[in-house]
């Protein structure tokens, strides 16, 4: 019985990929991991950008020091206003102390967005997100930029 129960098991079983829930999208190329990135949009043209950054490196915090747009999306408007320390061996939620703003005629539910994220010691990463609307549950509490 056993041999017949272990068939589907291996190495690259499905349990052991990385595997994301939710609408945003992951980077974990660098020292700080972008994770679940994306921005909520409250009406077509702005909406705030959210994203779980967490610092892999044990002994050194790091610092957001922007978010800005890139590529076809170079002119999008990106405004900081909260907490950018990201802990050594912690994280930052942007989602809740972020603050960050973004506004363009591509911040619009349905369409991805290009930002870039730099840091003070770790290298910059490019993430191309979703956008999605503050309509939906999951979003609740999220702020959003003034009229938006």
């Amino acid at each position: 019985m056993p041999a017949l129960t272990s068939c589907g098991v291996n190495f690259n079983a499905q349990t052991e990929q990385v595997y994301n829930p939710a609408a945003g999208v992951d980077n974990r190329s660098g020292t700080v991991d972008v994770l679940n990135a994306l921005i909520v949009s409250g009406k077509d043209g702005s909406g705030t950008v959210v994203a779980t950054l967490v610092n892999q490196d044990q002994s050194h915090a790091d610092t957001l020091r922007g978010v800005a747009g890139s590529g076809k999306d170079a002119s999008l408007h990106v405004t900081p206003g909260g907490a950018t320390t990201i802990p050594a061996a912690g994280m930052l939620n942007l989602a809740t102390k972020g603050r960050i703003f973004a506004r363009g005629n591509r911040v619009d539910a349905g369409n991805f967005v290009q930002l870039t994220f730099t840091f003070a010691r770790a290298a910059a990463i490019t993430v191309q997100v979703p956008v999605v609307p503050a309509s939906n549950p999951v979003y609740k509490g999220i702020p959003l930029p003034s009229g938006g």
